[in-house]
């Protein structure tokens, strides 16, 4: 930072003997160019340092001590929105109005004692117009009494911590149905756009909110490098993190979100659509929100609104450069309306505060949360007994061991408790329709399209019976026959929905065999009746009516 003498550079001498006074110094010069350095001599006296500052209102020794704590530099944005403007005035006005007499704003009255100062810097996110305190003055200026930075928000009362929801493991049971869902080949049916703009198979995940929807999860498992460049799981590393105890598993996740420059929140937040080519990063922001909960005492319930209101008052750019609100093109995706300008901080910068609490946060296991009443949005928050272990990307203790069988029923219906092997889920989803899932199990049917898409894949029924006999508690004898024939076989029987061709007289239907409608039949089932192939039947219609045959067409 510039000295003192550096810092008053281009001060007129009037602004100089204003400074002087404020000082209760003697001092005279013929002009700035004489009198600045001898101004300076003045003010680097430890003792009259002391005095001025003792004498500083409230709020202006506030806003010292805060670029202090700041190692005496703050964005020049920041410290005046905090403390308010410095009034731009001539000599002429100035010396009317003596401003310094009556400071408005505690940035006004450091400004006129020469206790801040302001100029532009190079600075690791590119040139920033900072306030400053001037480096030979820093070491004179005493340090706040308790040298402690308070807590940002305060304690959350009883009725905002009424409904508890605790940070549990689930998200290593999403990433298994994940993961099993982005290794299946792609089907005729609906597809779930995947997070990096392909799609995935139809997956159901945990309907609360609270759990990442599957696009997120994708982008972490994509940042934890078990993805290739078409989003389909690596064997090698997948089959590590499935087989790896839950707490290894779940400190693998802490770790990459807590390293990832991927793993974007600002662009992966619901009700928020980023466009442009400007780029945030993740990482600053993740770091200073971090910084910012080290400052809650542990095993505490915090207020996250006022959490969040702190943030804002004494730390709005923590994912800013330079304080900059205007270059970043964010709209709002209900209302169209683009979020420029700190007016909207609320909706993007608190959001993501808000967001990475109950998202990520609450997701790895670190926060516990808690709402006034249930399905209500989260109010409070506090350290997980899992917190300190995760954070310094250690595996907890007291994860439960994944041991439970899978239940088969000679139906072909399955169920896989939650606590299976992760390995054997993953395995038995490729070799089954998904049904449904419940709090602690999910469900699956096997069918002869699932076992031929298995088989697509390099997948036997050898592999399957095998799975079943590793950790099923128990598999129907009749299941495993039927099993067996299929592999030796194939599909046996076989219910379908066909459309039918009926006409009056089977002299009728060599007619309509021998004219341009044949293409569109198939086997007769008697001597006036004969399949239509799917999706023909309109066209058959047309070509009888040119035939001069009416008919009708019911589909049910």
């Amino acid at each position: 930072m510039p000295d003192l003498t550096q810092s008053l550079q281009g001060r007129d001498l009037g602004h100089l003997r204003i400074i002087a006074d404020l000082w209760g110094l003697d001092f005279d010069a013929p002009d700035a160019r004489v009198g600045l350095p001898r101004l300076a001599v003045l003010l680097l006296d430890r003792q009259r340092v002391v005095e001025t500052i003792g004498e500083l209102p409230s709020g202006a020794r506030q806003a010292l001590n805060d670029l202090i704590q700041h190692d005496g530099r703050l964005p020049w944005a920041l410290f005046t929105r905090r403390y308010g403007a410095v009034r731009e005035m001539g000599p002429g006005k100035r010396d009317r109005e003596r401003p310094h007499r009556k400071a408005t704003t505690p940035a006004e009255a450091l400004w006129y004692r020469a206790l801040v100062s302001r100029a532009f810097f190079e600075t690791p996110s590119g040139p920033d117009e900072l306030a400053f305190i001037p480096d030979d003055l820093l070491p004179f200026i005493p340090a706040q009494a308790d040298g402690k930075a308070a807590p940002l928000g305060r304690a959350a009362t009883p009725a905002e911590r009424a409904h508890v929801i605790p940070a549990s493991d689930r998200i290593l049971d999403d990433a298994c149905t994940l993961l099993a869902a982005l290794r299946l080949p792609p089907s005729g049916s609906p597809h779930r756009e995947s997070a990096n703009g392909g799609s995935a198979p139809p997956l159901a995940l945990h309907p609360s909110t609270l759990y990442p929807p599957p696009s997120t999860l994708q982008s972490l498992l994509n940042s934890a490098t078990l993805l290739d460049s078409a989003s389909i799981p690596l064997p090698d590393p997948t089959r590590a993190f499935l087989e790896a105890p839950r707490g290894e598993s779940l400190a693998m996740l802490v770790r990459t979100w807590l390293h990832s420059a991927m793993f974007d929140e600002l662009r992966l937040m619901p009700g928020l659509r980023c466009e442009g080519d400007w780029q945030n990063d993740p990482l600053r922001a993740r770091q200073a929100m971090l910084d910012f909960l080290s400052t809650v005492e542990a095993n505490k319930w915090w207020c996250l609104p006022a959490f969040v209101a702190d943030i804002r008052q004494q730390h709005p750019d923590f994912q800013r450069p330079a304080g900059d609100y205007d270059s970043w093109f964010i709209r709002d995706e209900a209302s169209g309306d683009y979020l420029r300008g700190f007016e909207h901080w609320n909706e993007v910068d608190g959001a993501l505060i808000r967001y990475m609490i109950t998202g990520p946060l609450h997701w790895l296991g670190i926060l516990d949360l808690a709402a006034h009443e249930p399905k209500a949005a989260p109010t409070a928050f506090r350290y997980s007994g899992w917190a300190a272990a995760l954070l310094r990307g250690e595996a907890p203790s007291g994860l439960p061991e994944e041991k439970e069988p899978i239940t088969v029923r000679s139906d072909a219906r399955l169920r896989a408790p939650r606590l299976a092997p992760r390995t054997a889920r993953y395995l038995l989803s490729r070799f089954c329709e998904w049904d449904t899932e419940e709090t602690d199990a999910y469900r699956y049917r096997l069918t002869p399209a699932s076992l031929a898409r298995a088989r697509q894949q390099g997948l036997t029924v050898a592999h399957l019976l095998a799975l079943l006999r590793r950790h099923a508690d128990a598999a129907p004898p009749s299941l495993l026959k039927a099993l067996e024939r299929w592999d030796q076989r194939g599909t046996e029987a076989r219910i379908e929905t066909t459309t039918v061709l009926r006409l009056s007289s089977p002299e009728m239907l060599q007619i309509v065999r021998g004219s341009k409608a044949a293409r569109f039949l198939g086997d007769p089932l008697g001597p006036t009746t004969v399949i239509v192939k799917p999706g023909a039947g309109e066209k058959v219609m047309a070509i009888l009516a040119e035939m001069g045959y009416l008919g009708d067409l019911k589909i049910e």
